[in-house]
């Protein structure tokens, strides 16, 4: 019998637990994954707050993993056992659906989420839908590349939601965070113009590295002013911080006909100004992550440019204290759990 370590949600407000279980089996159209990396995401914590009412405890969380295929279930005739993988939030659809059959899977109602409603990647394998699993490209870093899973995917799917083209003006709302350098860096190599919001001016010279041509610290100047004067406006505004009102605050920076993408934020409702959003036929839209063809595209997009995040390796027990600064807004390298 063999025995894998796992880190264990139990419950609302809980620690992860620590404990050995049996290595799963995998069932029919399902793979073993032997993890590589998994990203410690900002959901994960959301998780542990009790903000996701249908999570399931006791839950091993985690859904940035990158890993190799070590054995296959019934009727699974890709990916073969020694493939390089990525796996996503999304885990699971139900595959007849308009959506589903479209390729459309993050908008299926019945959708499953890793490490949320079934066990996810803070364990040293795991059982994943074959469908579900991205090949990796040679190109990256198996470690570096498991936040493009979630961060690096919402990220990009969020500025190609949002219409992005070549001359497009971006603003990046969040920059300083994982999610929000990736879309920056995302933004820059897709030919776009870049602004990063922040609170204040401690991320400018990180936002001005990765590529952005200006920064705003709204402790300093209202941000829908402060892109007002930006030729005008921004075409896209992408909210990667965990906080609508930031969101709300900085939609009047927004030129005619643009878009504000929230990619992060908090329960309360958003809320928008109706003359602006109508006179200047403004969008506002969610994005959760994206469809498997979706990761595909983000993976081969940073192989291309040689997008990865910063992160600091961590072993799965530093993860309670990852979470824990991750809480209190002190980490800014994405925190990556490793297995030998």
């Amino acid at each position: 019998m063999a025995l894998m370590q796992t880190a264990i949600a139990t419950g609302v407000n809980e620690p992860l637990a620590f404990a050995e279980r049996e290595v799963p089996e995998p069932g029919l159209g399902e793979v073993l994954v032997k993890i590589t990396a998994c990203g410690v995401c900002y959901t994960d914590l959301d998780v542990l707050r009790g903000h996701w009412p249908h999570a399931r405890f006791p839950n091993i969380p985690g859904h940035e993993i990158t890993g190799v295929v070590a054995a296959t279930g019934p009727g699974v005739a890709w990916p073969p056992v020694g493939t390089p993988v990525g796996a996503q939030i999304l885990g699971d659809s139900c595959g007849h659906c308009d959506y589903c059959v479209r390729g459309e899977q993050i908008l299926c109602l019945r959708k499953r989420f890793t490490g949320i409603d079934f066990d996810g990647g803070y364990a040293e394998y795991a059982v994943l839908k074959a469908g579900f699993v991205s090949p990796l490209p040679d190109a990256l870093d198996p470690v570096g590349a498991a936040p493009l899973m979630c961060a690096g995917l919402t990220a990009f799917n969020g500025l190609r939601q949002a219409g992005i083209r070549p001359t497009s003006r971006v603003a990046v709302i969040g920059g300083s965070g994982t999610l929000g350098t990736l879309a920056i860096r995302y933004a820059v190599a897709m030919g776009a113009r870049v602004a990063a919001v922040g609170r204040s001016n401690r991320g400018e010279a990180a936002a001005r590295e990765v590529g952005a041509e200006r920064f705003i610290a709204t402790q300093n100047a209202d941000p829908a002013d402060a892109l007002k004067a930006w030729e005008g406006g921004a075409d896209i505004i992408l909210n990667a911080a965990p906080s609508t009102a930031a969101a709300s605050a900085a939609f009047g920076g927004l030129a005619p006909d643009g878009t504000l993408v929230l990619c992060g934020y908090s329960p309360e409702p958003l809320s928008l100004a109706t003359d602006p959003l109508v006179l200047n036929r403004l969008h506002a839209l969610g994005n959760p992550s994206g469809s498997p063809h979706n990761a595909r595209e983000t993976l081969a997009f940073s192989a291309a440019h040689g997008i990865l995040p910063d992160f600091t390796p961590i072993g799965l027990r530093d993860a309670n204290a990852a979470l824990d600064a991750m809480a209190h807004g002190q980490s800014s390298k994405r925190s990556i759990i490793t297995f030998a």
